[in-house]
C-alpha cells in the first residue's frame, strides 16, 4: 500500500507543478481540507482549487513540490502520511519554510482509490505559529 499512496502523492505533485487543478481535485475527498497557511484553511474541492490557483500565483506560477523521506501509517481505509515536502519556486521571499514536515490524511474511496482528506504541508509547525 505504501507504493500506491506514494504514487498518488507523486501524481498530485505533478498536477500542482503543471497547474492542472481540475485533475488535482480528483485526488481529494469532497469534504477535504487544505491548510493554506497557519490560521487559514480551505474546505471542500471548490475552495481548495481556488486556493491552489492563488498559491500558484503567489509563487509566480513556478511552484514545484516534491517529497523526500516519507512514513505511511495505515489503518483500514485511513492512512496518515508524514513526509518531508520540498517546495521550489522562482520566489525567494516566502515567509514560510520551503522545506516542510507535512502531514496528510488519506481515506480510501468505495472504488478503492486513495483520496486526500487533510492536506497540511506545515505539519506540526501549525502549533508553533
Amino acid at each position: 500500500m505504501d507504493q500506491e499512496l506514494q504514487e498518488v502523492i507523486k501524481k498530485c505533485d505533478i498536477a500542482i507543478k503543471q497547474e492542472d487543478f481540475d485533475r488535482l481535485m480528483n485526488y481529494y475527498t469532497d469534504d477535504a481540507i487544505l491548510v493554506i497557511k497557519p490560521g487559514m484553511i480551505a474546505r471542500g474541492k471548490e475552495e481548495i482549487k481556488s486556493a491552489f490557483i492563488k498559491i500558484a500565483k503567489y509563487f509566480n506560477n513556478s511552484l514545484t513540490p516534491t517529497q523526500g523521506e516519507m512514513i505511511i501509517l495505515e489503518a483500514g481505509d485511513t492512512a496518515l502520511v508524514i513526509s518531508q515536502t520540498l517546495l521550489e519556486a522562482n520566489k525567494n521571499d516566502s515567509e514560510y519554510s520551503m522545506d516542510r514536515r507535512a502531514t496528510y490524511v488519506f481515506k480510501k474511496s468505495p472504488q478503492g482509490n486513495w483520496l486526500c482528506a487533510i492536506d497540511n504541508s506545515y505539519g506540526t509547525e501549525l502549533i508553533f505559529k
